[in-house]
């Protein structure tokens, strides 16, 4: 799941990125409300936690702008208050869940679970290419009625891969979507996982096509 993160305090905001990181999550970091109001315009975050306090545009305005522009993505509010009419505020303009400062991260963790179920509850569209069938409900993936057990990140690698339908898909791009926009990580480690992915799919039939200097593209192998 990738995960963006808006928090102007970036101790806590930090603190939230390595934790939901070390459970194999990616995260964006954004500290100002315009600034994240622009990004997720056109991000592809899953879910996104968000401080009500920011500057430059508020928490509270930047959700009203999200839900304005017809996005539903499941949004998490922090707040330091924990006034009931703050809370109303919150959810009646389009959060699904309010979490008062100072929290446990269990707690975050464990409401964010919460969100993402509910969001894959209302995604019910199978991801398919030639046979191969991603379910991001699950998520799981299946070639024909033969299960793949894949870990977290080549899940993510080879949903970003199918949903592009053979079409190239770019290195920057991918290393976005699992890692996380500005993560620091070198550009070698999406190649391990595109590596490792390939040796399971080449079993069943499917390749990943290197370009070089553009990126990669999942395609069903020619039969001999």
């Amino acid at each position: 799941m990738r995960i963006a993160i808006v928090e102007d305090n970036k101790a806590v905001a930090s603190g939230i990125a390595y934790r939901l990181q070390d459970r194999g999550h990616a995260t964006d970091l954004l500290h100002d409300g315009a600034a994240a109001d622009e990004f997720l315009h056109k991000d592809g975050n899953d879910v996104i936690v968000l401080d009500v306090n920011l500057p430059t545009l508020s928490g509270m305005q930047v959700l009203r702008n999200l839900r304005a522009r017809g996005d539903t993505r499941p949004v998490l509010l922090l707040t330091a208050n924990d006034q009931v009419a703050d809370r109303v505020a919150g959810l009646d303009a389009g959060a699904d869940d309010y979490l008062v400062k100072p929290f446990a991260m269990e707690e975050l963790e464990a409401r964010l679970r919460a969100l993402a179920r509910r969001k894959a509850t209302a995604l019910t569209r199978m991801l398919e290419q030639d046979g191969l069938v991603l379910d991001p409900a699950g998520p799981s993936v299946r070639v024909g009625q033969t299960p793949l057990d894949l870990p977290r990140r080549e899940l993510m690698l080879l949903e970003a891969l199918i949903r592009q339908r053979g079409r190239t898909v770019s290195k920057s791009a991918l290393m976005d979507r699992i890692y996380g926009t500005g993560a620091d990580i070198d550009a070698s480690a999406i190649e391990v996982h595109v590596s490792r992915l390939r040796k399971r799919l080449r079993a069943h039939g499917f390749e990943i096509q290197m370009s070089r200097g553009l990126g990669y593209r999942l395609v069903r192998q020619e039969a001999d």
